[in-house]
């Protein structure tokens, strides 16, 4: 499975969008881009694996695979970026400023579910890059 992540950065955080066969699955917030510096920066753009993931904190959720320089990447439900996330990436349902978005937790369920469909069976790949206007 390719889903790709179209990015838009600003100075108080990153947004996005994120598609799966070219359609919209959710839009998505990040913090804002600062030199991939771990637990203040969106992490670089490039393809990435994503694999399943449970902690006690998050419950299940998914782990973004081989980030240079940083571990711990997840995709997990967040609605203002500068305050919940850490480098991680939080699916939303409206994006309602820089970094800032509203209805996180069904958009992540949605994408869970998408991506749970398939995994541990298929590989699961992750592109991000650059909005082009």
């Amino acid at each position: 499975m390719e889903l790709v992540l179209l990015r838009t950065y600003h100075a108080d955080g990153t947004n996005g969008q994120l598609l799966h066969n070219g359609a919209l699955v959710c839009s998505t917030i990040e913090l804002p881009w600062k030199d991939n510096q771990p637990r203040v920066s969106c992490i670089p753009e490039g393809r990435y694996e994503l694999k399943k993931r449970y902690s006690p904190r998050r419950g299940h959720h998914l782990i973004v695979q081989s980030v240079a320089g940083r571990s711990l990447i997840l995709v997990h439900p967040a609605n203002d970026a500068l305050r919940e996330l850490q480098g991680c990436i939080a699916p939303v349902s409206v994006l309602r400023g820089q970094g800032k978005g509203s209805g996180s937790r069904p958009a992540f369920e949605k994408l869970k579910s998408l991506v749970y469909k398939v995994l541990p069976g298929e590989a699961v790949f992750l592109t991000i890059k650059t909005t082009t206007p």
